[in-house]
């Protein structure tokens, strides 16, 4: 077979998922497969493994956001003060993004690639906000104005306009199908990226990385995964854009034949893939989302537009966290069950069907999820401004060590199989 002729998911090391455009009606807001044995265990040994337990396999799991992502960030630097190393890095969007930068530098360089990132990207809005004494409105005044100018003249070393604007562009061309050119953010990612240490064939210091987008032809969520052992073509930021090319922001990314947007125009979070991916060991995960499903009442037409992106961005995670635990209920009571029938059901293949329902291997889910603050706009996500971008990675950096100092987590027992999710950072009104 000629390379023309290899499917793309093939040249790609793409894996198709089993989600479809009609399943999930949310966008996106605008490396082996583990470290080495040593490094696992010592990175999970101070806080993140009970004792006299074996060791689990660390996930982190990044939502699509925009801005926003700078959270994920702050998030990424707390659990590496803590010498929580993940092994697999999944992200979708901006997730994806934030991803590469950590599965493709040595962990002494991460935070430093991520603070330069996003430091980037703020360079051109560093207008102090008025102080918080002098009331919300203001500051809320000073997001959509610094909201307003990204969209006027884009973001240093992500994407800048297109002149003359899509609808003078002939059309089919990318400058037709798109607001704005992400080239930018090539250029910075292969600054900022060793792709070589994602790519590479040594299992040592490797983290697998796994970003998610959209086959805009079938409208099927596909990843491209590092791990995928029928690759082909290796991880660039061709495969990183085309994650994070929400339409019509950005131009879909065509590789080998193949179209992509955005991963969250189907699922905004990777969780669903992260699980179903065979495992034997167990995984702890640190699924780190940008929009929560939570919030007030809006009282005005922006709050409305914001709520609603909120509750479309947020829903992906709470079902799949629910789907599992559902199945898992589903085994236990095809177990019981079981336990019940007379030995010559003991191969039934109905009943073996219903025992797989759940999971075999225990699944901690540790949720980190960004509460916007008062200030908030629908627009948070496209407001890049200097400041705004600090206050979530502060954000991001103070609800990991809470986190960490809940009970719930520095006295939890692992389950023998299923799922425990643990949503542990107070309410914004609790906080000091």
């Amino acid at each position: 077979m000629s390379r023309a002729a290899v499917p793309a998911w093939r040249n790609h090391c793409a894996m198709v998922h089993p989600y479809t455009a009609s399943q999930h009606s949310g966008t996106a807001p605008a490396s082996s497969m583990a470290l080495s044995a040593s490094a696992s265990s010592s990175s999970l040994r101070s806080e993140a493994r009970p004792k006299n337990e074996p060791p689990e396999r660390c996930v982190l799991v990044l939502q699509g956001g925009g801005a926003l992502g700078a959270y994920q960030a702050g998030v990424y630097e707390a659990l590496a003060e803590r010498d929580i190393a993940p092994e697999w890095v999944a992200g979708v969007s901006i997730g994806a993004i934030n991803a590469t930068l950590i599965a493709g530098n040595r962990p002494e360089h991460r935070v430093a690639r991520l603070r330069e990132f996003w430091e980037g990207v703020s360079s051109r809005l560093l207008l102090q906000p008025p102080p918080g004494r002098i009331g919300e409105d203001l500051r809320s005044l000073y997001n959509a104005s610094s909201a307003a100018q990204v969209a006027m003249f884009g973001v240093p070393g992500f994407f800048t306009p297109r002149l003359p604007p899509a609808p003078f562009q002939p059309q089919g061309t990318d400058g037709a199908l798109s607001w704005y050119d992400a080239s930018p953010l090539l250029a910075t990612l292969e600054r900022l990226v060793d792709f070589d240490l994602i790519n590479t064939d040594v299992a040592a210091g490797k983290v697998r990385l796994s970003v998610g987008a959209v086959d805009v032809a079938t409208g099927n969520s596909v990843y491209f995964d590092s791990a995928d052992p029928t690759c082909e073509r290796p991880i660039s930021a061709q495969h990183v854009l085309a994650s994070g090319s929400l339409p019509p922001g950005f131009a879909p990314v065509t590789m080998d034949g193949r179209s992509y947007w955005d991963g969250g125009l189907v699922s905004n979070t990777p969780l669903q893939y992260v699980i179903d991916q065979p495992a034997t060991d167990d995984l702890l995960v640190f699924q780190v989302d940008l929009f929560s499903a939570r919030g007030a009442v809006p009282r005005n037409l922006d709050e409305v537009a914001e709520r609603a992106k909120d509750i479309q961005y947020a829903s992906r995670t709470r079902m799949n966290t629910d789907l599992i635990a559902q199945q898992q209920k589903l085994a236990e009571a095809a177990q019981r069950l079981a336990d019940k029938l007379p030995a010559n059901f003991k191969d039934d293949p109905d009943l073996h069907a219903l025992l797989n329902a759940g999971s075999c291997q225990a699944i901690t889910v540790m949720h980190l999820i960004h509460r916007s603050k008062l200030h908030a706009q629908q627009s948070k996500d496209y407001e890049f401004s200097r400041q705004t971008v600090r206050d979530h990675w502060a954000a991001g950096r103070a609800d990991v060590q809470a986190s960490f100092a809940d009970p719930r987590w520095t006295h939890r027992q692992r389950k023998r199989g299923g799922i425990t999710v643990l949503d542990l950072v107070p309410p914004l009104g609790s906080r000091n």
